[in-house]
């Protein structure tokens, strides 16, 4: 059975933004430290919330969550 683990750049787009955990959390309606679980990996949302998450940063779904883990910054060195 595969792993049901979800990747996701949520941190990473967030601070990109210069939002705080309470801006994302009041944009979509949900409590702060919910955002925290998410960017840890420790909640994965529903499809309804992906969406919406990945609306909010104004980039496709696939930009934000992953099923396998994001490549590190830096780590694609060009030959």
């Amino acid at each position: 059975m595969p792993s049901e683990e979800v990747y996701n750049r949520i941190l990473l787009l967030r601070v990109e933004r210069g939002a705080s955990r309470k801006d994302l959390a009041d944009a979509l309606g949900f409590h702060y430290q919910t955002v925290g679980y998410l960017e840890r990996g420790k909640y994965n949302p529903g499809l309804f919330l992906a969406l919406r998450i990945a609306e909010y940063f104004n980039v496709p779904m696939e930009v934000v969550f992953s099923l396998k883990p994001f490549p590190r910054l830096g780590s694609e060195v060009e030959k």
